[in-house]
């Protein structure tokens, strides 16, 4: 029994009581909720294709075929298999290091990522001009 249900502490031992019907976790911290993990990884997902180079190929390839929802389907599977192995992977690294670190390692893998990128668009970017002026 946690302290929360306990009559002898009362509401001002403890600021944020548990209603009547939630379950005695023994202080442990729940798990978050089927909906709410589901909403956090929709809206992640979502929000990170919007202009992705994924959602720029299914665009051409939609309008190179003619037939959007064959694209439609072929991207879909592609995406629900990719996250597969992404889940699949997560899912062992979890087992292996403890989520901060996890955490840390995926924010360092995705600045570098980044940095990598804007490296390649600069060095792109000076040498477009330079080509052109040496081409006829």
């Amino acid at each position: 029994m946690s302290a929360t249900n306990d009559p002898g502490t009362g509401p001002a031992a403890d600021p944020a009581p548990l209603p009547a019907d939630a379950p005695d976790t023994g202080g442990a911290v729940l798990p978050a909720s089927f909906v709410s993990i589901l909403f956090t990884t929709f809206t992640t997902v979502f929000l990170a294709e919007l202009g992705d180079k994924t959602q720029l190929a299914a665009l051409l390839l939609s309008a190179q075929s003619g037939r959007p929802g064959v694209v439609f389907l072929g991207a879909a599977l592609a995406l629900i298999c990719s996250s597969l192995v992404g889940v699949l992977l997560g899912r062992w690294l979890a087992t292996v290091l403890p989520p901060q670190r996890l955490e840390l390692i995926a924010g360092v893998l995705m600045v570098a990522l980044g940095l990598w990128l804007g490296i390649q668009a600069a060095v792109q970017l000076l040498q477009v001009p330079a080509a052109a002026v040496l081409l006829p």
